[in-house]
């Protein structure tokens, strides 16, 4: 009796990644973008990002030893959160309101709901609208590119987009225009999202998604698409915070729906809003919407249907 039949509870299927793998794969795939936000904007970029990731690392210890709860700074998720918040905000944000940004993201919106895996929404996305409607000015203060090339001076690309012509497109690439740190150098942001698609942390199900649905309705309102695309933060969100694991639903048929949803919400916030990026409250309001989504498109449970119609019959 040496081959046993083992009865044993789900999850049957498993994989050697665990959460400190994916998240170091994570900031591996933001590094190319944090080094084109220091060749743009120079070190002050560096800066930002250090105070977040050491304002949102330091949060997360010190709210778990207040609890006598096991730390979890060791799974790099403090990090990760540290680095989009960084880069949803411009090189010119004073160290403190970054200081208070990190506060809300992990202790209001991550440990408060229970730490990694119960947050509602995205922590570095509310981080980012918090500061924007507590902090709007510095918020909007953009930086001039440091390296001498100013093609869109401080503005952003969709505040100028009418102005904007095909020779400007290889600017939104490079990212010598202003804006928020990972909004600007949409080939490095493009490079890592590829990056976590051929590693398999994320599926390409959500941003392929979601910049397809932001490019169709963008020609539909007679909008610059590669602008509505390689412009704001819609790169960012779509590979890097619409695909949180917690927050983004899990089903195939969720993802088609959510990715619709983000795309349609940024088009109408773009257009028909008073603001130019609608990125971040798009995703924030998905994200309220994926236990809905999950709830109408789980897969019903092996045996039930069958088990129905066994019944009706009789």
């Amino acid at each position: 009796m040496a081959n046993k039949l083992i009865v044993t509870a789900a999850p049957h299927i498993t994989s050697t990644d665990s959460t400190q793998k994916i998240m170091q794969r994570v900031c591996i795939a933001l590094v190319p973008t944090l080094i084109a936000s220091v060749i743009i904007f120079g070190i002050s970029s560096l800066i930002v990002t250090a105070v977040t990731v050491a304002a949102c690392v330091l949060f997360e210890y010190g709210w778990c030893r207040l609890r006598g709860l096991e730390n979890p700074v060791g799974d790099f998720s403090a990090v990760v959160t540290g680095m989009l918040l960084a880069f949803n905000m411009p090189a010119t944000m004073p160290w403190w309101m970054a200081i208070v940004g990190a506060f809300i993201a992990i202790i209001i919106i991550k440990q408060l709901f229970g730490g990694l895996g119960y947050n509602f929404a995205n922590p570095a996305i509310v981080g980012r609208i918090a500061l924007a409607l507590g902090f709007a000015a510095r918020m909007a203060n953009y930086p001039k590119p440091a390296n001498g090339i100013d093609a869109l001076a401080a503005a952003t690309p969709l505040a100028v987009s009418s102005e904007l012509g095909a020779g400007e497109y290889v600017t939104l690439l490079l990212g010598n225009h202003g804006g928020v740190l990972g909004e600007t150098c949409a080939i490095t942001i493009l490079i890592g999202g590829i990056y976590l698609i051929a590693t398999k942390v994320i599926s390409p199900m959500i941003p392929v998604t979601y910049l397809a649905t932001v490019a169709v309705l963008s020609i539909c309102f007679g909008m610059d698409p590669i602008v509505q695309l390689l412009s704001g933060g819609l790169m960012l969100g779509a590979f890097f915070m619409a695909t949180d694991y917690v927050t983004s639903p899990t089903t195939d048929k969720g993802k088609l729906i959510f990715g619709i949803g983000l795309g349609l919400i940024t088009i109408m916030i773009r257009r028909f809003g008073t603001m130019n990026e609608g990125v971040s409250f798009a995703i924030l309001l998905m994200n309220l919407l994926v236990p809905y989504i999950d709830a109408l498109t789980r897969q019903d449970k092996l045996g039930i249907a069958k088990a129905k119609k066994e019944g009706a019959a009789k």
